[in-house]
């Protein structure tokens, strides 16, 4: 198999050489990351300048963009074949509920669905990130899965990994995203000339963590697997705004 593998916490981080020497074992694995942290990047491409891309020391290439224009660039143009799935992470830190809409990682693998191709967002549910390795397990265990029974058309998952050892996991959940409180006030801050700065505050507590939600999977130290779509249509409204626009 040929492997596709981006991120959004850039090329250096541990969780994406993690994921490449694991699918390395498994298949022809090429990596195309951003040159720095892009957190938070969303969906954006880059669309007011030339990108570049460049390759490490360790094989991996990197661009100057965001984790979309990586998977972009590289199924569009920089690839020589078309990969058979794209992995996005090894995320540091969960990408659950809300933040999805956010997260570069979740951003990478949707490019790659929107280009029909099979992609799996993972991220190591915890902020110590002790245990990459657990991640691992768990890609090797999809990969498994999916060399067993291929999905019939492309799909987009969301996979968030708890940060605990390998032999206190337990079973993988198919879940759905929960939701969280309204996030906290920005902070406010000087820079050196005096001028007011602010800081996005940090996320709010989970909201809806109820059961089947990926929130109580991770509380539960399993696996969550969310299966993603990308239509925004909001068709239990479509009625009731016609009846607006046409009384």
């Amino acid at each position: 198999m040929k492997f596709l593998i981006s991120n959004d916490d850039g090329y250096f981080s541990p969780g994406i050489r993690t994921l490449a020497e694991t699918l390395a074992r498994h298949g022809e694995v090429f990596v195309v990351a951003p040159e720095r942290d892009r957190s938070g990047a969303s969906n954006s491409l880059t669309l007011d300048r030339p990108l570049t891309v460049r390759q490490a020391a360790n094989g991996f290439h990197y661009v100057n963009g965001t984790p979309t224009d990586c998977v972009h660039l590289a199924v569009t143009g920089l690839l020589d074949f078309r990969p058979d799935m794209i992995f996005s992470g090894i995320n540091h830190g969960p990408n659950m509920g809300d933040d999805t809409i956010y997260s570069g990682t979740v951003a990478a693998a949707t490019e790659g669905f929107l280009l029909g191709i099979p992609s799996i967002a993972l991220s190591l549910a915890g902020y110590s990130g002790q245990h990459f390795t657990t991640a691992a397990h768990v890609v090797e265990q999809l990969l498994k899965r999916y060399r067993q029974q291929p999905l019939t058309r492309p799909v987009l998952l969301n996979v968030n990994v708890p940060d605990i050892p390998i032999n206190e996991l337990q079973s993988m959940q198919v879940t759905r995203l929960g939701r969280r409180h309204h996030a906290e006030p920005v902070i406010k801050a000087k820079n050196p000339r005096g001028e007011t700065i602010y800081w996005v505050g940090p996320v709010g507590s989970a909201q809806d963590a109820g059961p089947g939600t990926d929130f109580a999977a991770i509380a539960g130290k399993h696996v969550s697997v969310t299966p993603l779509m990308l239509d925004l249509t909001a068709y239990g409204q479509l009625d009731g705004i016609t009846t607006w626009l046409h009384p």
